[in-house]
């Protein structure tokens, strides 16, 4: 709900340009219901942070190790040290007032609805198949609402691009230049993106499964496991921006990328009656790097090739992209999971340990080539992007 909910409204925060109160009412959540809506609110507050954050940044802090570090900061420590901070830290700027006109003719509603739906639908469609058991059924990919869901998002993102190079040519407002995707490291950077950023999140979502139904491990004892994920993403994110403006920013994500797709290829292999220290701590800890890496050096590099005036837009594209692809990652490895479950596990009970296992096993490997696949896009397509980061002379 969270991807959902930020995806559909990323393109208009971007155009329009506190999570930390609502990810807090999630955890004070009494029922299902709670929970939803409080994540679904958390996803729209992240959609209007995260655009509005990439302008001011860009806009108050020169190209250089302090920039680096905003952006670092921005990915890695995320809304409530920078809330406190704002309070005395955001420069002020000279308040105008607010244009009626401009926000209601200024922005291109049309598109705003029709990606906004089209995002809606995709992204209902693919949640339609879960992992888990005992909800667990391949069978609802097949089902006529799904294939509906399917249908009009596709016709709705067709008319979105053709609006937007309709609004495009006649120099009216529009979501998205499709001019952008005519820079090659940007759209390099968004596929990249898209597979990493679905293939971190898909297997967070695989091996918690693989904690509770194969090992049998309760929710606080698989909730414990996974403390190491924000503190190496929090390192990864610093040490990136230490080390971006001296190294070249393809060599960084290359190492980082070839680091992370040692985690699937670790839980593809590995014995579930290993102990969590032997093998399942490792690929946790390794997980987040290229994603929190991957992260900064974008962002630095959209603050870098883009205008100051086009940025919050790049950055809401850019971040529209990730929470797509988290939806892609996380309905791929589930239909592959339970499809090779139903087909391939010779054990009649499908619910138990020793035939889900061999479904997680499959998602795992997924996993690895996604990762596989993001590492030779960089290889060919981002060879050229050298050192970016540094401070610009005069």
């Amino acid at each position: 709900m969270y991807a959902l909910s930020t995806e559909c409204t990323l393109l208009i925060s971007g155009a329009v340009s506190d999570a930390s109160i609502f990810c807090m009412a999630c955890l004070l959540s009494a029922t299902g219901t709670q929970l939803i809506l409080f994540r679904v609110i958390s996803g729209l507050a992240t959609s209007l942070c995260l655009p509005s954050a990439m302008s001011l940044i860009s806009e108050y802090f020169p190209a250089g190790m302090l920039r680096n570090l905003a952006f670092a900061f921005m990915g890695a420590i995320a809304n409530t040290f920078a809330v406190l901070s704002s309070w005395w830290k955001i420069p002020r700027s000279q308040a105008g007032d607010v244009s009626w006109h401009m926000l209601v003719f200024g922005i291109d509603w049309v598109g705003a609805v029709a990606a906004s739906a089209a995002l809606g639908l995709l992204s209902y469609a693919l949640s339609s198949v879960p992992l888990a058991p005992p909800y667990r059924d391949i069978n609802k990919a097949h089902e006529a609402s799904t294939i509906i869901c399917f249908s009009l998002s596709g016709d709705l993102l067709i008319f979105f691009v053709l609006w937007q190079s309709f609004q495009e040519r006649r120099n009216k407002p529009t979501l998205i230049w499709n001019s952008l995707w005519k820079n090659l490291a940007f759209t390099c950077i968004c596929v990249n993106e898209f597979m990493i950023w679905g293939a971190f999140n898909a297997f967070e979502q695989v091996i918690n499964l693989f904690f509770q139904n194969v090992q049998d491990l309760s929710r606080v004892e698989t909730a414990i496991r996974f403390i190491p994920t924000p503190i190496t993403g929090q390192l990864t994110a610093l040490t990136t921006r230490f080390v971006l403006h001296r190294c070249r920013a393809d060599a960084i994500i290359n190492i980082t990328t070839i680091i992370s797709c040692v985690s699937p290829l670790i839980m593809a292999l590995v014995n579930p009656t290993w102990v969590y220290w032997r093998c399942a701590y490792v690929a946790i800890c390794l997980k987040s790097i290229t994603a929190d890496s991957l992260f900064t050096v974008s962002i630095i590099l959209i603050a870098g090739v883009f205008p100051a005036e086009t940025q919050g837009l790049a950055a809401g594209v850019f971040n529209t992209v990730s929470q797509i692809g988290t939806s892609f990652g996380l309905a791929i490895v589930a239909l592959i999971s339970n499809q090779v479950t139903d087909q391939q596990s010779q054990i009649e009970d499908k619910g138990s340990p020793e035939a889900l296992i061999v479904g997680y096993r499959a998602a795992f490997w997924t996993l690895f080539g996604m990762n596989v696949a993001s590492l030779v896009v960089i290889l060919f397509e981002l060879r050229k992007v050298g050192n970016i980061g540094k401070k610009k002379t005069q």
